[in-house]
């Protein structure tokens, strides 16, 4: 466990530049040296400085040294050891001395600090310098990703009032499989063999629900159960999706360059897809125009697509559909705007998180439109747990 008291953050901060001037003395590049090599180097310049200061440090303390401004030279320093640990789901940095991770659905603090703001600054950095984007006052915020692929957030002064911010969703390659759920409690096999049931029979499927809730980790579950035979396009603002298919093409949006040019949007992707001789689309998460392409998609032979949409209930969901087309320019009155969705979906999955970090699929929804409500539904499964928790 790594010391996080004043004295020791101070300590590191002195032998880091200490590092990195002898790394520089040495012309020694750090990604063409074996890693095996660059430890030992780290080590014996750390021990040298140890030892020719006299700092009384335990050789534990030593260790944690050494490991720690191993990681800050070839990694992302105090972040290292949570990327690595499969428990973690989400490391949330608050500036230097606030670092929170969620583990099995729950918040708590980590025992790891930064050194100072410029530290954390630092790691952003060199998080982003791969991708050739840039952090400053005049571009405070930034989303990147790992080359793990996982998400990152950051966020600095003056926008960021507390100090530096970084938000990493971690990405997993253990992805739960059906019986995973089942066993967990997450839906019942009753549940799963409805929803099985409708990717098969190619059902357009909208799944819905808060941060955190799996929405990404229903959206691979479904995708197993495409045929095998049909080719399907995805569409993501940062690639998360794992498709166990055969016959996969992944598209990816783009930020706007340092220049404010070359922006690819969820909208054009949609676009283009449809161009692509796609069987199903499957679009990673709606968030706004796109959703114009995407139900006109489902309705004109692209059954069977797939999206999720950030939303507490299946009624709300519709309701967030309705406001994203008509604010991003769906000229059509209310009930065409009505007959659109629900003549496009088919079936809308509602996903819940309770606060002892558990998840669930609350309820399946079936949309059935009548004459006098296009946005007609039916409760195909409802969950026990809905009471449990007080949500029906």
């Amino acid at each position: 466990m790594a010391r996080i008291d004043p004295e020791f953050q101070e300590l590191k901060k002195r032998v880091h530049y200490f590092l990195v001037e002898r790394l520089d003395e040495e012309g020694i590049e750090v990604g063409k040296i074996h890693r095996d090599a660059l430890f030992d180097f780290v080590e014996t310049n750390i021990t040298g400085f140890i030892s020719l200061h006299r700092v009384p440090l335990s050789t534990n303390d030593l260790t944690s040294l050494v490991r720690e401004l191993f990681d800050e030279v070839t990694g992302f320093g105090p972040l290292e050891p949570l990327l690595a640990d499969e428990r973690v789901n989400d490391i949330l940095v608050n500036g230097p001395e606030d670092v929170f991770v969620e583990i099995s659905g729950v918040l708590q603090r980590a025992n790891t600090r930064f050194i100072d703001d410029d530290h954390v600054t630092r790691v952003i950095r060199r998080i982003i310098s791969p991708l050739g984007r840039r952090l400053d006052e005049a571009s405070p915020m930034v989303d990147a990703r790992l080359p793990d692929g996982s998400r990152v957030n950051a966020i600095i002064p003056p926008i960021a009032l507390d100090g530096p911010s970084i938000s990493i969703r971690k990405f997993t390659q253990n992805h739960l499989t059906a019986n995973d759920l089942v066993n967990s409690g997450s839906m019942t096999p009753e549940c799963l063999s409805l929803l099985i049931k409708a990717v098969e029979s190619r059902r357009n499927i909208l799944v819905s629900g808060g941060t955190g809730t799996g929405k990404t980790t229903i959206l691979n579950l479904l995708s197993q159960y495409v045929p095998r035979d049909e080719r399907v396009v995805t569409i993501e603002d940062s690639a998360e999706l794992a498709l166990n298919h055969p016959h996969v093409v992944r598209l990816e949006t783009r930020p706007a360059n340092t220049e404010g040019s070359g922006r690819i949007s969820a909208r054009e992707l949609v676009i283009n897809a449809l161009r692509m001789r796609p069987d199903r689309i499957v679009l990673g998460e709606v968030r706004s125009g796109e959703i114009i392409e995407l139900l006109q998609a489902m309705n004109t032979g692209h059954e069977g697509s797939m999206s999720t949409i950030h939303s507490n209930t299946a009624r709300d969901a519709i309701i967030r559909i309705e406001t994203l087309l008509a604010v991003n320019g769906y000229d059509a009155g209310e009930r065409a705007i009505g007959r659109l969705i629900g003549s496009s979906l088919d079936l809308i999955v509602q996903l819940v998180r309770l606060p002892n970090g558990r998840r669930y699929i609350s309820e399946v929804v079936a949309m059935k439109p009548t004459p006098d409500n296009p946005c007609d539904m039916e409760y195909l499964y409802r969950s026990d747990l809905n009471e449990q928790s007080g949500l029906v």
